[in-house]
């Protein structure tokens, strides 16, 4: 049996859910960005790198919803729903620059989380953390800085010396650290990830794609919320030196809590980000951008697009009863059907009237029913919207009547038919 529900009733036709709107502004001004050395050679050998085989399964945007980007990659998820709102070539493995420091940050968070270091743990300085190129901390040689400020000046300055000294004491070696990062990222479902070191440096053995980038950001997000307030500071001072947060959303779009911020010669200006707004989540990676002015515009525009254009629309609560059932042979005549968890879809506001909520079971279900198992479908379509389908369970146990109830329902049914 198939039933549409309209407005709190099912009937054996369409109908229509109402939901409402957001209001939303824009901001723009662009935030410093150092630059990475690139070795001529090493561009070289990244240029020839061959793009990855195994593409991770994203959904294509909703036909009428025209973007485009500047970005080589980029993807825009919807965090609750895991809804891809945009993609362009978030499969293809991409150089992420300082983004790698996401990875890093993550391993450390993991230590700190497990026991296994503390933030007031200082650690010391080698000449090689101190020799380290590109954006820094300027931690000084021989000297021992604590974890705490270590992260600040990794997250918030883009500090390749302070990735190096993180590296070296917490591990051992950089290498040590850095097969930490490569299987720490199969752990958490990163597909098509390799590091070769933990700044993002130049390396031809150094790739992520956008969407293990996105999903990266949702695991650190996720799983260390007690640490993940470094991203949204917006300046470090070290050594009497103050840097600002090199992440341009911070100082204009409202929400934003986060992440980082890339660049090389090779890879271009690139960005993962977090926005937060209401109820909704969204995370943003670009890449690819061919200036730090086009990053800040970029990233603004698509964002503010993100959240005008779609919205989570929220059609159930854990547990609540959708429908009922007529129960076959069973000690009650009726069953309720639930969903198990709450149930959000999100989808372009233009799409939102013509949203469809379709039940599906067997009717009637046989007895006896186990409360929790599963006896139907509840699926919810749109005009070029991915389908949402999620199992429905049973309120109730209901046990099957005995052997004389059983005949004389039988012998009812067989008599009067389906109506007795």
């Amino acid at each position: 049996m198939t039933r549409v529900r309209a407005g709190g009733r099912f009937f054996h036709s369409v109908a229509v859910l109402t939901a409402s709107c957001l209001a939303l502004s824009l901001g723009a001004l662009p935030a410093a960005q150092a630059r990475s050395p690139r070795p001529r050679a090493a561009a070289a050998q990244l240029r020839d790198k061959p793009a990855p085989s195994a593409p991770a399964p994203v959904l294509p945007p909703p036909t009428g919803l025209a973007v485009d980007t500047l970005a080589t990659h980029a993807l825009i998820i919807e965090m609750e729903t895991g809804t891809v709102l945009y993609h362009k070539a978030a499969s293809q493995r991409m150089w992420p620059a300082s983004m790698t420091k996401m990875m890093t940050a993550y391993v450390v968070f993991s230590l700190l989380k497990e026991g296994r270091a503390k933030l007031t743990d200082e650690l010391p300085v080698s000449v090689t953390a101190w020799k380290t190129g590109g954006s820094k901390m300027f931690v000084p040689v021989n000297t021992r800085i604590s974890i705490d400020d270590l992260l600040q000046g990794m997250i918030v300055d883009s500090g390749n010396d302070a990735c190096v000294v993180l590296a070296e004491d917490l591990a051992g070696s950089q290498q040590a650290f850095v097969d930490m990062m490569n299987r720490k990222a199969k752990e958490i479902g990163l597909t098509d990830s390799h590091f070769a070191d933990v700044n993002g440096l130049p390396n031809p053995d150094h790739w992520m794609t956008a969407h293990d980038l996105a999903t990266l950001a949702e695991r650190t997000i996720t799983d260390f919320p007690e640490y993940y307030h470094y991203y949204a500071q917006k300046e470090f001072t070290f050594s009497n030196i103050k840097q600002g947060n090199r992440n341009p959303l911070l100082y204009t779009t409202p929400g934003t809590d986060g992440l980082k911020t890339g660049h090389t010669e090779q890879s271009g200006y690139s960005l993962t980000a977090s926005v937060v707004r209401g109820d909704r989540h969204i995370i943003m990676v670009l890449s690819g951008l061919p200036t730090m002015k086009s990053r800040v515009q970029e990233s603004q525009r698509l964002i503010e697009w993100a959240f005008r254009e779609f919205n989570d629309y929220k059609l159930f609560s854990a547990g609540d009863k959708v429908d009922t059932a007529e129960v076959w042979l069973g000690a009650k005549a009726k069953v309720g059907l639930v969903v198990g968890k709450k149930l959000v879809v999100t989808m372009p506001r233009r799409s939102r009237k013509e949203m469809r909520v379709t039940i599906s079971y067997d009717r009637p279900i046989p007895a006896p029913i186990k409360k929790g198992e599963v006896i139907g479908r509840l699926t919810v379509t749109a005009p070029n919207v991915p389908t949402v389908e999620v199992p429905l369970y049973a309120a109730d146990d209901v046990a099957q009547i005995g052997t004389f109830g059983r005949i004389a329902a039988l012998a009812g049914y067989m008599i009067w038919g389906e109506q007795h």
